[in-house]
């Protein structure tokens, strides 16, 4: 039998060619490791049209680590971020702030809202000791899309800086730095690149940068102190994810080789389509209206049957070779299914049809075909 499908917001199912890119061991001061080092930060700042202005600061560990990484390093000690929130992630953000003793406003907004420009603007013409917003693209707690370049005009036009969590967007939904301006965009390679997880990467404004030196409460999370000693040896700092490192630069060339973000992003709409089409036809609906989805990871209600129960669910689908997620929400019961990963829409076809099995055999009255009173 084939492995588990990852229908997650990552890891992700990963491509052969990718996964054999950790069979070879590397040095992690070699010249040839630091060549694919810088030819891999190049690549991803050149996705966001960003050679002119920005560097690329990769980092060890998960994306939060890298989140937490820019956060630390380019918001001043006195600094004070807004964050506008709509989900799990963007509560995550200001959690962060709170730990690093950075002073956090909380722009709250309903789940299946996206950020609203007008009422950040609003926060910042009232509180002119905001020096940064702070703001997650694509919020995979529910998987809304927010506005991003209408965000960024009004951060800009207020004269203060842009912090993006684009964890669940860079590489699939279109993102320029000479149109959408900002300090730091935050990734990793486990998501829309279709990498494995173990690096995130910190696509930050090199004036920015050169002007955070002392900022950092950490000296593992410092990314002026990465990145110079980067442009200085060409070596990260500490041990390096060389397994992962080599993975990337795979799914990079992969990419590229597809057609780069428009193609990933073509890929996974039709993905996103056909797995809405499929649960509709099942009898269940998605939390969002379809203007507000981002074509990453989609939040399905739970059906409201008493034979419904996630864990049991879960299991079944996975031994049908699909693994889900658990739902974020707090208000209502929801799980939710991926669209992102070395997948096409067949692979969806075959997951709906899964799950239409599955809550059959448990008896929930509310799919269709079901045989349950």
């Amino acid at each position: 039998m084939r492995e588990p499908i990852l229908l997650t917001p990552g890891p992700l199912t990963t491509t052969m060619a990718t996964r054999s890119a950790m069979l070879v061991d590397w040095g992690s001061w070699d010249s040839a490791f630091n060549q694919l080092t810088a030819s891999i930060c190049r690549d991803l700042t050149e996705v966001v049209d960003g050679l002119d202005t920005h560097v690329c600061v990769p980092m060890q560990g998960s994306g939060t680590f890298s989140v937490e990484a820019a956060i630390g390093t380019l918001v001043p000690r006195q600094g004070k971020v807004l964050v506008p929130d709509n989900g799990a992630y963007c509560k995550r953000v200001a959690r962060i702030l709170t730990y690093l003793g950075r002073e956090a406003v909380v722009l709250p907004h309903h789940e299946d809202e996206p950020a609203d420009p007008r009422r950040i603007d609003a926060a910042l013409a009232a509180d002119p000791a905001i020096t940064h917003v702070a703001q997650v693209h694509c919020e995979t707690g529910t998987g809304i899309l927010n506005p991003l370049p209408e965000i960024a005009a009004v951060v800009a036009a207020r004269g203060r800086r842009l912090i993006i969590d684009a964890m669940s967007s860079y590489g699939a939904i279109p993102i320029d730095s000479r149109l959408v301006p900002f300090d730091a965009l935050v990734a990793a390679s486990g998501k829309c690149l279709e990498g494995v997880p173990g690096m995130g990467f910190v696509i930050v404004r090199q004036s920015a940068l050169e002007q955070a030196t002392g900022n950092s409460h950490s000296l593992s999370l410092d990314l002026a102190d990465q990145w110079q000693y980067m442009r200085k040896t060409g070596q990260w700092r500490y041990t390096p994810p060389t397994h992962v490192v080599a993975a990337l630069r795979a799914a990079v060339d992969q990419f590229r080789a597809q057609g780069g973000q428009p193609a990933r992003l073509a890929r996974y709409q039709k993905n996103c389509t056909t797995l809405i089409a499929g649960m509709r036809s099942l009898g269940l609906r998605s939390f969002l209206p379809e203007a507000l989805q981002a074509p990453i990871i989609v939040t399905f209600h739970a059906p409201a049957d008493p034979h419904y129960e996630f864990g049991e669910f879960y299991r079944r689908v996975r031994d049908r070779g699909f693994i889900l997620y658990p739902g974020k929400l707090t208000s209502v019961e929801t799980f939710r299914v991926g669209c992102i990963g070395a997948i096409e829409a067949g692979i969806l076809r075959e997951a709906v049809a899964a799950i239409g099995d599955v809550l059959r055999e448990m008896g929930v009255g509310t799919i269709a075909g079901s045989q349950a009173n």
